[in-house]
């Protein structure tokens, strides 16, 4: 976030918030509910590649405290010799599509909010450091526009189709539910 920037962070400035940022809390809301609803479903693709039960793979899932680091053990389970080339390139393609989305939720969901007390729109300021060569950065902000909006509610509906393909997927392959 740049110096002159008019901002406010945090309490300063929410009260007076249009209905808009309701708007764009519920749809934040939403894509966190829909992508954590969507990544707890691995837990029956490592049951089901792992040829476990659905209590083995829970403890395994929590076990494994990122998204990455869950997604990585269901595709190399996925890429065994064992698994059926069909069932392995299903699961790639579904862990794939989804990690595709990653990038927007991490977006809204390791920010901070502004609010423009001119009445702009609000922003989100990423909590992020980016490491340069010789430089680093930080604070990147985005407008919290219709185009965000249109963003977020495109990953729902993309996040609630993965959903539905991996309950697919589980119910083809009698993977354990």
């Amino acid at each position: 976030m740049n110096s002159d920037s008019k901002a406010v962070v945090g309490q300063g400035g929410f009260g007076a918030q249009p209905a808009a940022f309701d708007e764009i809390l519920l749809l934040v809301g939403r894509l966190n509910y829909t992508w954590t609803n969507t990544e707890s479903l691995l837990l029956h693709l490592i049951a089901g590649l792992s040829g476990t039960t659905k209590d083995v793979a829970v403890v395994i899932f929590l076990t494994l405290n990122t998204t990455r680091a869950r997604v990585d053990l269901v595709e190399r389970l996925a890429k065994m010799p064992h698994q059926a080339k069909a069932e392995r390139d299903a699961v790639l393609a579904l862990t794939r599509d989804m990690m595709k989305l990653s990038g927007a939720r991490n977006r809204y969901n390791h920010c901070i909010y502004a609010f423009d007390p001119d009445g702009g729109p609000p922003k989100s300021i990423l909590m992020r450091i980016a490491d340069r060569k010789d430089e680093i950065r930080m604070g990147q902000t985005i407008d919290l526009d219709a185009a965000a909006l249109d963003t977020i509610r495109r990953s729902i509906s993309e996040l609630s189709r993965i959903n539905q393909n991996i309950w697919a997927h589980i119910a083809a392959y009698g993977y354990p539910r």
